[in-house]
């Protein structure tokens, strides 16, 4: 009854009106900052170069690598597997426009938590959409509603479900319990999260670059040995987000209506772009101006949705169409686990510990996230409290059901989403001005 209640409100709040205010936000920025997406190359340099850098906690690319950590989980490979069986291979190309697009939400929120955050007592800087809702818009309320939604969504989302994932991964390979991987994950998770923020910030800006090359060369391997269909691919899935025809073989065939809302709604998740949380780490970074760190942000949905989600989609749309036959009764969340069976050697083994490293990095990051809506809740106090909470919380996801855990993540995505975007539409003007 709870979970069906759970469902019932997420998917009221995550219907069609939220996917158009996300997707409306994202195209008016792009409108009025000029398409701001053209200086994504000029991000990319400075997320590696030192110049530029003021005041702050962090260098400009460990901001930068803590929100992919955070951004870059699971849901780059379930969640494309699911998208293309759901909404068919145009799902791929509705996620990618709607991620180019996300790239100017980005922007626009991270500009704001850089330029209006605050500095402690001890030196160290804070900021992100709560404390530009206290101190820029006096909405208190709205502020403490999205710090709460914070802290429950990296309960939830942040840890249990990925956890989960890691069990689940594990299981597949090693005939390993839940209850022991969960303690050996809620372990590794003590040992960075309670070294403090500087801790994860190193771990994310080790483990991101890794993990991201690990991955997509995996999938790029796919693709190279695919070659021969490659154009073939990106017709078909082009194609398909503007026809219903069934394609592939024979294996995908789906309205475009559904293709369209598979893919943007999947666009609108992985990327993050609205929800506010890239900007808590945006806030942190030594950075001369809000400018310069807003476009280096914004290059992480870069790589996290019009990158990762691509190239992951063109490996497994690739591989459909050499073998459709082994994609008919495939269940949704298998594609890309059939797709990396390709793999000359140790393909299955290769993608789990992807997903496992996927999913560890999203614990550490969003556990920044929530560490510091702590902070802002409790003016400075109760850290150790929610670290102690949140590593339980890592060990529970691995040995408890969690169709409830994942309804309530999306419920409190919600809480966090819908305050951020009035926030950004309140203070539009602040951010094309600049």
């Amino acid at each position: 009854m709870l979970i069906s209640c759970i469902r019932a409100i997420q998917e009221a709040l995550w219907g069609l009106p939220m996917l158009l205010a996300l997707f409306a936000t994202h195209l008016y920025f792009t409108i009025r900052l000029r398409f701001i997406q053209k200086k994504i190359p000029q991000g990319i340099y400075m997320s590696f170069s030192k110049k530029g850098q003021g005041e702050g906690n962090i260098s400009p690319f460990s901001a930068l690598a803590t929100a992919l950590a955070a951004t870059i989980g699971t849901g780059n490979i379930i969640g494309i597997s699911t998208a293309i069986a759901i909404g068919g291979p145009g799902a791929i190309f509705w996620c990618w426009v709607t991620g180019v697009f996300g790239i100017a939400t980005c922007y626009a929120e991270c500009f704001l938590a850089v330029k209006f955050r605050i500095r402690n007592a001890d030196g160290t800087y804070v900021g992100g959409p709560m404390y530009v809702m206290e101190h820029v818009l006096h909405q208190k309320s709205a502020a403490v509603l999205f710090a709460l939604a914070a802290v429950l969504v990296s309960f939830g989302m942040g840890s249990s479900v990925q956890s989960h994932s890691i069990a689940s991964a594990i299981e597949e390979h090693l005939q390993i319990s839940p209850g022991f991987i969960g303690i050996c994950l809620a372990f590794l998770s003590g040992v960075v999260i309670l070294g403090g923020a500087e801790q994860i910030t190193k771990v994310c800006t080790c483990l991101v670059p890794f993990m991201s090359v690990f991955f997509l060369g995996g999938c790029f391997f796919l693709i190279w040995m695919n070659r021969d269909v490659f154009f073939e691919t990106v017709r078909v899935i082009v194609s398909s987000a503007f026809s219903s025809r069934s394609v592939v073989g024979g294996v995908v065939g789906t309205a475009v209506m559904t293709g369209l809302r598979i893919g943007i709604s999947r666009g609108l998740f992985t990327s993050e772009a609205g929800l506010g949380s890239i900007p808590i780490s945006a806030a942190a970074a030594r950075t001369e101006s809000p400018y310069r760190q807003s476009l280096v942000s914004m290059t992480g949905v870069f790589w996290d949705t019009v990158v990762m989600c691509a190239v992951t989609g063109i490996a497994i749309v690739s591989c459909m169409l050499k073998e459709p036959e082994l994609y008919q009764s495939a269940a949704e969340d298998r594609l890309c686990f059939l797709a990396f069976s390709n793999l000359p050697f140790w393909g299955s083994e290769m993608l789990s510990v992807s997903l496992v490293l996927f999913a560890f990095a999203t614990i550490i990051g969003w556990s920044y996230y929530g560490e510091c809506a702590v902070q802002y809740l409790g003016k400075g106090r109760g850290r150790s409290l929610y670290k102690v909470l949140y590593i339980c919380f890592v060990f529970g996801g691995t040995v408890l059901p969690l169709q409830a855990v994942w309804g309530m993540s999306d419920l409190f995505n919600s809480l966090m989403t819908i305050p951020n975007l009035i926030c950004l539409w309140m203070l539009r003007k602040c951010v094309i001005s600049k």
